[in-house]
């Protein structure tokens, strides 16, 4: 398709529908928490997901580019994303979907403000500052306010939401300001999933527990989606949006995961959301869309 210097219908459609299933996938992950250890699980995850990358590969004729320079990059954005994905799935375990959707998509907050001092013209602006203030404040109210939670409001769980946040925000780091940059987008994700993370998940996960619980066929149908939904084609597709429409405009849509995975998890989780579920998505959402937003030029 035509590189487009807009967001057309079929982007925002694909967006909104992109925004959705990070939302529901937090709902997968703790129904499969269920069954799998959460660190065993994302390990699995991991490992499953370097078939789907190979088979994809070889189906479009393309090839890892392991390049030189670039090794200790692709070392160190596996080991980010093995912190991020530890961070994510203990905060299913541990927190509702409801709270750790509003902590974990508040990834751009992280990212701008390291982007201010790590990336050329990432510089943070009057209104930028302004997202990061209502962004940060709703993260706060949402880790202080215990009332909401439905007797699952933990504080190890929010706590490792934010992790997680802050760890997506190093594999973005990785990705523009290190070598990665000259890989394709197919090496990088196999450098997260393959050579660093699943070793990683796989050999930490028994210091976790038991790597197996309750195991039902729900469970495996949940991790084959995760696989070859979520970590394959979902992230192949996203990576292929930003090669068609200005990284700004597909960016602008992320403010809308954090609603999705709340209203996911009270519709089939039977979370509950009041005020203080909310108010802070409201400042979280707010706050990214302002983060996002190009700022009016003059005349």
């Amino acid at each position: 398709m035509q590189r487009k210097d807009r967001i057309d219908v079929f982007g925002a459609v694909s967006l909104v529908m992109f925004s959705a299933l990070l939302g529901f996938n937090q709902v997968v992950i703790k129904v499969v928490n269920d069954g799998l250890q959460p660190v065993f699980f994302a390990g699995l995850r991991s490992l499953g997901a370097v078939i789907c990358i190979l088979l994809w590969l070889r189906v479009r004729g393309g090839r890892l580019d392991f390049a030189a320079g670039t090794i200790w990059a692709g070392v160190l954005i596996g080991f980010v994303f093995s912190v991020e994905f530890i961070g994510l799935f203990m905060a299913l375990d541990l927190t509702t979907v409801t709270r750790s959707s509003i902590i974990f998509y508040s990834m751009p907050v992280w990212l701008t403000l390291a982007g201010h001092f790590l990336l050329p013209g990432e510089r943070i602006t009057r209104q930028k500052s302004l997202g990061l203030v209502l962004a940060f404040g709703g993260v706060a109210w949402a880790i202080s306010d215990r009332s909401a939670g439905g007797g699952q409001a933990s504080l190890a769980g929010d706590l490792f939401a934010l992790l997680a946040a802050l760890g997506w925000a190093g594999i973005a780091l990785c990705a523009r300001a290190t070598p990665l940059i000259r890989v394709p987008p197919e090496t990088q994700l196999f450098w997260q999933v393959a050579v660093v993370s699943a070793p990683i998940l796989l050999a930490l996960a028994p210091l976790f527990g038991p790597l197996v619980r309750d195991l039902q066929p729900v469970h495996l149908w949940g991790l084959a989606f995760q696989t070859v939904v979520i970590v394959t084609a979902a992230f192949i597709f996203w990576l292929w949006l930003l090669t068609v429409y200005p990284a700004g405009g597909v960016a602008s849509f992320s403010f809308l995961s954090p609603i999705f995975g709340v209203g996911f998890g009270w519709l089939v989780l039977g979370e509950p959301i009041g005020p203080a579920i909310l108010g802070p998505l409201a400042l979280v959402a707010t706050g990214i869309v302002l983060i996002n937003r190009r700022p009016r030029l003059p005349g």
